[in-house]
């Protein structure tokens, strides 16, 4: 039996975070992943939140800039009662406006390696084809894991935390107790796929996602690097039917359903190479859970919540909550603030931005009406400050939590000096989100007291 400070179960985007920055803060971090790097991976399409804001933390902007991934300046819609589609660009954020005002659109294989090979080099332990197969617990607390090693030999590790940052696939979840909670209002079916010579959104938004709504759903389109195109219909339960049997037949008839995306794909083919030769189909029932947390055990990312993909939420979801539990796992470890406390920021926060994409995306799904509206809605949800489309790309860009204007190297100099006049708070100075709540370290890896 092997014993660390913390076990990160799953190496994805959430689990690399939690490991990439507890490592840095000096601790002995074992994450344990299932598969081996590069593997295929749904959701392409990222916030500006994640690449300034956690990149940069765990100092992996500079790498995925090097990557060649497209550029997402913004995004395309073609949604509501309005027949001509309409535009957003995170430019006009003041928080995101000048250097950060773009994402990008990755190819998982690639992303998910990036971030899993630099938790290593932050110092983590990080061992593939390793599957974990349950927890273990002594005194009501969660103690460590049993997993079974490349070779198939079933060993323990103990450690002060584990982290199942898993996916929705999580065989650890329940063991923080509670249950898993499904929405009635997003019970929708995504059939996907991956085209070669799919044609661009004009410039300057050919490297956008487009979002399209038709009479059964909504597709997304989005354009990856060298030509690859991702391509998928999300179809609304009463019409769940058409994704079942001859899954060509079905896309190709979705596809024809929706003259915007088939127009872009006139003269494009479907891609011949793995991992993009396939078809596949996905439940997208959201789901959030009555608990995130026990004594010693914490979830992030999918094997906490789920939510439907419209605005691109997931990866963004998962590095948040990853930072936010590294954040109480570094502080507890320190010494700094007693570990309930710690975590029930996590948690306060976790909820809060997951609740603001879900009551938006509600709104979303149910108002037939114009681009306006849906900003109204934005402002409404948010409790926004400023105009009703800035409250829209602030949400759009995973900048509505406020939780990385404190952190000098995330954001543009002109917001960062614009927020600080309007709070009067230096870095790691900024008022709790919640009262009697804890605030970040200015590196942003640690909870302190509010004037600590």
């Amino acid at each position: 039996m092997t014993g660390f400070d913390v076990i990160v179960v799953g190496g994805g985007p959430g689990g690399s975070t939690a490991a990439g920055l507890v490592a840095a803060d000096g601790h002995r971090v074992l994450l344990l992943e299932r598969e081996h790097l590069p593997r295929y991976q749904i959701g392409e399409s990222l916030l500006p939140a994640t690449v300034h804001g956690i990149c940069a933390l765990l100092g992996v902007r500079d790498e995925i800039e090097r990557a060649g991934f497209v550029r997402k300046h913004g995004g395309m819609f073609r949604w509501g009662s309005s027949p001509e589609p309409w535009t957003f660009a995170f430019a006009a954020s003041d928080r995101m406006a000048g250097p950060t005002s773009y994402a990008y659109q990755v190819e998982r294989t690639r992303f998910d390696t990036i971030l899993l090979r630099n938790a290593a080099r932050l110092g983590a332990d990080v061992r593939e084809g390793h599957r974990v197969l349950g927890t273990l617990r002594a005194g009501g607390r969660v103690t460590g894991v049993r997993y079974l090693d490349e070779s198939g030999r079933e060993r323990t590790a103990t450690a002060r935390f584990v982290v199942d940052a898993s996916g929705h696939t999580s065989r650890l979840h329940h063991d923080v107790g509670g249950t898993r909670e499904y929405s009635p209002d997003f019970r929708n079916l995504a059939l996907f796929g991956y085209f070669r010579g799919g044609a661009r959104l004009p410039e300057p938004d050919a490297g956008n996602i487009l979002c399209a709504a038709f009479a059964d759903g909504w597709f997304w389109y989005i354009p990856l690097s060298a030509g690859l195109t991702s391509v998928g219909a999300v179809v609304r339960q009463d019409a769940a039917a058409r994704v079942r049997g001859d899954a060509e037949t079905a896309f190709r008839g979705l596809i024809a359903d929706c003259p915007l995306v088939s127009e872009l794909l006139r003269g494009a083919r479907r891609a011949t190479e793995p991992p993009y030769d396939r078809l596949r189909v996905r439940k997208d029932y959201s789901y959030d859970r009555t608990s995130l947390y026990c004594p010693g055990m914490v979830l992030v990312g999918d094997a906490a919540c789920f939510l439907d993909p419209v605005f691109s939420s997931g990866v963004h979801l998962a590095t948040y909550s990853a930072l936010l539990a590294a954040r109480s796992i570094n502080s507890t470890l320190a010494g700094l603030v007693p570990e309930e406390r710690c975590f029930a920021e996590f948690e306060a926060r976790y909820r809060h931005e997951f609740g603001l994409f879900r009551d938006f995306l509600l709104g979303f799904y149910r108002l037939k009406a114009d681009e306006r509206s849906y900003f109204r809605h934005a402002g409404r949800v948010t409790g926004h400050r400023g105009d009703d489309r800035t409250a829209f790309l602030d949400l759009v860009g995973g900048m509505s939590s406020g939780d990385f204007d404190a952190f000098g190297e995330v954001l543009a100099e002109g917001a960062q000096l614009q927020l600080r006049g309007l709070l009067g708070a230096a870095a790691g100075d900024e008022p709790p989100m919640f009262p009697g709540g804890l605030v970040s370290t200015p590196d942003g890896r640690r909870w302190q007291v509010p004037g600590g």
